[in-house]
């Protein structure tokens, strides 16, 4: 058994890896020194940290619902690439079941709407 077909894939890999430490060992180096309070302070995306108790704290099920949501309408989308790959085949068939399926999301998406579940508070 020969490696010399893997040979570039091997040069490939080392000058990456050594672009990458190149890169992380010369950046303190060349890299502009402008320290001021914000750049100091831990990152807490644009809003200040409030106490928390301790022993912690419950979150509220806002949160819960919102990445239930995010999860169906990403399995919505999962199932309607391999649909669109296949919609010849498939026919009126194919069409009206997926229909189905919209409607059925959407009448979801709707109700958790009209209940308030995309409203932050």
């Amino acid at each position: 058994m020969s490696l010399s077909p893997y040979i570039p894939i091997l040069g490939l890999l080392t000058l990456a890896a050594l672009f990458a430490l190149f890169s992380v060992a010369i950046a303190p180096i060349v890299g502009p020194r402008r320290f001021n309070r914000a750049k100091l302070e831990a990152y807490e995306c644009g809003i200040e940290p409030t106490p928390q108790p301790i022993g912690g704290n419950r979150f509220p099920v806002k949160f819960y619902l919102t990445a239930m949501l995010f999860i169906i309408f990403d399995i919505e989308i999962i199932f309607l690439y391999p649909w669109a790959i296949t919609f010849g085949p498939l026919g009126v068939f194919g069409f009206v079941e997926m229909a189905l399926f919209i409607i059925t999301v959407f009448v979801a998406f709707a109700y958790v709407w009209r209940r308030g579940g995309l409203d932050w508070d």
